[in-house]
């Protein structure tokens, strides 16, 4: 019985230790202060575009007010991570950003395509961006379905690369039928909220004041 105790007790403590260090690996992640003047990259699919809303109501556009840098939505609807990934280096050659927001894979995930596949599209994308000293900032988006929870796959992306990952505020938008225009899209008050939890992301992680 004794032993057995103290089997539970090394488990508990190792436990801690591993969540500690988790912790302390999240905080480690910074972003560089972006100037005045620096260019963000609002890269994605229809959530960036901003379906559902009107140009200027799109989460890009209204980020863009709230700190004071440009943001350049390059969101195409209907776009898989595939076709994401042929797309980014161009826009990353004519947009020249400091700091590159992506949110990318829920067309991958409505048509069943291969989730692995569509998991190394997104870092790809991240490595192209972070080869080109851009910084990046990762949005998880929600699986279809009523848990509206986001794979596993981008927190994984997130650590593995280390970039600041938003995985709360789409499914607590999209949870929310006040904040939807249908039922993956939200209307102007979601891109808002979007906007808003980004601007916190950004004061967070020392990019703005």
């Amino acid at each position: 019985m004794t032993s057995r105790k103290h089997i539970v007790l090394a488990l508990l403590l190792l436990a801690i230790v591993v969540g500690a260090s988790m912790v302390a690996c999240s905080s480690d992640v910074k972003l560089p202060r972006l100037a005045k003047s620096a260019v963000i990259l609002a890269f994605g699919d229809s959530l960036t575009y901003g379906t559902g809303a009107e140009p200027s109501e799109s989460y890009p556009a209204v980020l863009e007010q709230m700190i004071g840098r440009k943001v350049v939505n390059a969101g195409i609807p209907g776009e898989v991570t595939a076709q994401g990934l042929a797309r980014l280096p161009e826009v990353l050659q004519k947009e020249r950003p400091a700091l590159m927001i992506i949110c990318h894979g829920g067309n991958d995930m409505l048509r069943k395509l291969n989730q692995q596949q569509a998991a190394n599209n997104l870092r790809n994308m991240i490595r192209l961006a972070q080869e080109q000293k851009v910084a990046v900032v990762l949005i998880a988006v929600p699986a279809p379905g009523l848990s509206l929870s986001s794979p596993q796959m981008y927190r994984e992306i997130a650590k593995e690369l280390s970039v600041p990952i938003e995985e709360k505020i789409l499914p607590a938008v999209l949870a929310d039928g006040s904040l939807k225009s249908d039922y993956i899209h939200p209307n102007a008050a979601g891109y808002r909220r979007i906007a808003e939890a980004l601007g916190v992301l950004l004061k967070k992680y020392g990019a703005i004041d």
